[in-house]
């Protein structure tokens, strides 16, 4: 019981975070078309995961209650993969192909891109 409320506690602090952080990159944008703050999420979870993979991994450098709260819950919220595909399809439904592929490239080379980097930061750092 005590590791689903440390992953509920996780998930809504990460929700909040992806709507407040998710929508201050839209704003900044000023682009209604294209999803900015989805990527944006995306790619910071996408790289903080990374980062906290390579300390558990080469560090122990978390608990695994820690991991639980932030990997499966904060993460697991703060990042969008149901947002992404929703508004990838909302985007081929209004017509916009080109956009909607680019949103499509854009998250996995990306994504990809960042938990690749985050590792890479984290080894650099410690050493490892």
């Amino acid at each position: 019981m005590n590791k689903l409320l440390l992953i509920g506690l996780g998930g809504f602090t990460g929700a909040l975070l992806r709507y407040s952080v998710s929508g201050f990159v839209q704003n900044w944008s000023k682009n209604t078309l294209f999803p900015y703050g989805t990527l944006a999420v995306n790619l910071i979870g996408c790289f903080i995961i990374g980062a906290l993979s390579q300390l558990v991994e080469y560090q122990n450098a978390f608990s695994p209650e820690t991991c639980s709260f932030v990997c499966i819950g904060l993460l697991g919220a703060f990042t969008t993969y149901s947002t992404f595909g929703n508004e990838t399809v909302n985007l081929m439904m209004d017509g916009e192909s080109l956009l909607s592929l680019a949103s499509i490239g854009l998250h996995l080379l990306l994504g990809l891109g960042a938990v690749w980097f985050g590792r890479v930061k984290v080894a650099l750092i410690w050493r490892i």
